[in-house]
């Protein structure tokens, strides 16, 4: 099998490279990027000592392609990743990159024939619809509560039954769109796809920044005795989300190159799920257990545009239809990630410092 990871030196595409050439060494494996994020040049080296292929393109420029030749999958893990992209500028580059780049990713399927495996996010969920579920606020989190004004609201989290109407953030409206399309394509030109909306990504290898990566972000500063703060909700801490580890996703990904039947045609939510989610408080807790550094902890009581109070994926619906449900806990994502940084000290220290 001849597989093209799209955004493939960035924190999901390097991981599905590197674990889907171990698991399948008899394939060719295709790591497609533009590098434009910062670390992502980092995975070079690991490419061309595992005997991956990679091509410096970018999604939105067809012509980038042409040096890929046909394969049989597409993995489009390729995405401007922030939820404030466009939010406090103009909104081109975003659009551009998630929606047109994208569509250029279809376009290239259609040409070779190939299956795509499409990431898309919980994002796409109106922000006024998950802010205004009821919820309770407990000693160091909030929570959803079961008693809710609309249908796709529960303790479990948000479901795939939730309305979409409403706004979303540009880069979830992008994102909402290439979902919208692939459903085009898959009825009118028998494009196979599956499409799974993924919640807060986390493990080795992500680049984390303050409006992205959080996990991340968490634990190097605690790894490397620097500030944070607790930001909007009145500066408490108790916002919350849930957590994949990279290699529940991988796994989820594996099953769905393989047999993309199951998947053509159905939208599912997967993340880390209510028994796998953390407030910025308990992150912070496991953080410094897992380190034995304590750090300051600051408080910014503004909300930022377009946060969430909570988001945890209600995993109900791919795990009654699939089997899929993740297997890594919240200590064990923090885990992974501090014997990444220490193994890495000197590489990460200038990015993630």
């Amino acid at each position: 099998m001849r597989i093209l990871v799209t955004g493939g030196a960035g924190f999901v595409g390097s991981a599905l490279c590197l674990r889907l050439k171990e698991q399948y060494p008899e394939y060719s494996i295709i790591a497609f990027d533009n590098l434009k994020r910062r670390g992502s040049e980092l995975n070079l080296a690991d490419f061309k000592a595992h005997g991956i292929t990679f091509i410096h393109g970018d999604i939105r420029n067809v012509e980038d392609f042409d040096e890929v030749g046909p394969v049989d999958v597409l993995i489009e893990a390729s995405a401007e990743p922030s939820v404030m992209a466009g939010l406090d500028s103009n909104p081109y580059y975003v659009i551009n990159n998630n929606l047109i780049g994208s569509v250029n990713c279809f376009n290239y399927c259609l040409k070779h024939r190939a299956k795509i495996v499409f990431l898309s996010t919980s994002r796409v969920y109106p922000i006024n619809r998950i802010e205004n579920a009821n919820f309770i606020e407990e000693d160091t989190r909030f929570s959803f509560l079961d008693e809710q004004r609309e249908d796709g609201i529960s303790s479990k989290g948000v479901s795939e039954k939730l309305s979409l109407d409403g706004p979303r953030s540009f880069y979830g409206t992008t994102k909402l769109s290439s979902e919208l399309l692939i459903q085009e394509y898959a009825e009118f030109y028998g494009l196979k796809a599956a499409i799974t909306r993924f919640g807060v990504i986390a493990g080795p290898r992500q680049m984390g920044k303050t409006d992205q990566g959080v996990v991340t972000l968490w634990m190097a500063k605690h790894f490397w005795k620097q500030p944070l703060k607790y930001i909007g909700y009145g500066g408490l801490g108790k916002q919350v989300r849930d957590m994949l580890h990279i290699d529940d996703l991988i796994d989820l990904i594996d099953l769905q190159i393989h047999d993309i039947d199951k998947f053509n045609g159905t939208i599912y939510n997967a993340g880390g799920g209510a028994k796998t989610s953390a407030s910025l408080q308990e992150m912070t807790k496991i953080c410094e257990e897992i380190t034995g550094n304590s750090i300051t902890i600051g408080r910014e009581l503004d909300t930022r545009p377009a946060d969430l109070r909570i988001y945890i994926s209600d995993n109900s619906k791919i795990e009654s239809e699939i089997g899929w449900k993740p297997s890594r806990d919240v200590k064990t994502i923090f885990a992974d990630i501090y014997t990444w940084i220490r193994e890495n000290e000197q590489q990460l220290e200038r990015i993630l410092k």
